[in-house]
């Protein structure tokens, strides 16, 4: 039986600490310089990412920045006063450059797979922003081509593998607290046209490029893929079968992804059932991420989580060796237990920390190209059922 006693104080999952993996512990050293680094794309995602690199002046060096379009360039270079630093148009330049070691990738995703694989063959560590390809022959040929190049790092956006509170999760779910999981519900909605305001109008496609099929994957890609990648990390899993739907049913602005979208995976070694769904027309549940199990629920945000235990759960929690009265137990006002973790920084930081730490300790990372892969594998087969309204199945060859 599940004493309340030892449900508590067994792993601290609930209270106090988080058993962080080794790569978000502290013991590698710091080198003794800062790692150069070039931001390629510096768009929303890539500045953002100069922002929390400035936070990190000890594992950092921007010492470059490109971008196709002089506005973003600018924009970029408001944020770097020193002036140290060379600004590029075309990326090609940038990696022959011996001040650069390392290259965030943060560009259009039909884009990533090229430069991604000019940084390996140029020698540069990557962060490659998610999803990690455009599609899955891409990413099959990015993980091969890695196979090449084993001693520089390939580590792929996917955060929440590096977060303290999805981390804590993992293990609650790892040592059984919520039972027999059946069913994981993940939400990520928005009321916003999704579109970017533009300096001219022949910048459409460039600047709004999550519209057209041609560069985007839509909403899978952007929003989706984050709890589709954590569900493969956390189970180690892929799904078996995969369905979807979805259309352009509110912004009749000539846009070709989807604006709402509703996908359906079928994780057959695990018996259980994963769906994710995006509207760009209502804001009200916003990003949801519930884990449904025997034995209780965990329900996410971004940055909180509550635990919410059946009932069996609820007397087993409330009884110590038959004794009640023991530690206490912090109930929020709907029967849920708040799951501590640290929120000091965001999931970007602890992702990016990480890959100075797998640079300087030559480790792999826990979001790298093989498991970038399964997810691309996933988007893709989401997008693929959606748009041709197909029952799409993994395939042997895409267990990279």
């Amino acid at each position: 039986m599940m004493y309340r006693r030892s449900f508590i104080k067994k792993s601290s999952l609930l209270a106090g600490g988080v058993l962080l993996q080794n790569t978000l512990a502290s013991a590698i050293q710091l080198s003794s310089n800062p790692i150069k680094i070039a931001v390629i794309g510096c768009g929303d995602r890539g500045t953002g990412l100069i922002k929390v690199m400035q936070t990190l002046p000890d594992f950092f060096k921007i010492n470059a920045i490109c971008d196709v379009l002089d506005f973003r360039l600018n924009n970029a270079k408001k944020l770097l006063l020193d002036g140290s630093y060379i600004a590029y148009e075309d990326y090609k330049k940038l990696m022959n450059s011996k001040d650069v070691d390392a290259v965030i990738i943060s560009v259009t995703l039909s884009n990533h797979f090229e430069i991604a694989k000019a940084a390996l063959l140029a020698g540069k560590h990557i962060y490659l922003e998610k999803t990690m390809t455009y599609d899955i022959p891409q990413a099959l040929e990015l993980v091969k081509l890695k196979e090449n190049y084993p001693k520089q790092i390939l580590q792929v956006g996917h955060q929440y593998r590096y977060t303290p509170l999805y981390f804590k999760v993992k293990e609650m779910i790892q040592k059984g607290y919520l039972g027999k999981i059946t069913h994981v519900d993940c939400r990520w909605d928005r009321n916003s046209t999704w579109r970017r305001a533009l300096p001219s109008s022949y910048l459409e496609r460039a600047v709004n490029w999550r519209m057209y099929k041609e560069y985007s994957g839509g909403l899978a890609a952007e929003l989706l893929s984050h709890q589709m990648d954590f569900i493969n990390w956390v189970f180690d899993t892929r799904p078996k079968e995969i369905i979807a739907t979805g259309g352009v049913d509110f912004y009749k602005d000539g846009r070709e992804t989807f604006d709402n979208v509703q996908v359906l995976f079928r994780y057959e070694k695990e018996n259980m059932i994963g769906t994710f769904g995006s509207t760009l027309a209502n804001a009200h549940d916003g990003y949801l991420f519930k884990i449904k199990g025997t034995k209780g629920m965990v329900s996410l945000l971004i940055n909180d989580g509550v635990y919410y235990p059946e009932k069996e759960t609820v007397k087993e929690l409330l009884t110590v060796d038959g004794v009640t009265g023991a530690t206490k137990i912090e109930w929020n006002t709907d029967g849920g237990i708040p799951i501590d973790a640290d929120k000091s920084k965001d999931g970007s930081w602890h992702s990016l920390k990480d890959f100075h730490n797998c640079i300087v300790g030559r480790k792999e990372p826990t979001s790298n190209v093989k498991t970038g892969a399964t997810t691309a594998f996933c988007v893709h087969l989401a997008n693929e059922a959606m748009y041709n309204n197909t029952i799409q199945y993994w395939k042997p060859e895409f267990d990279v």
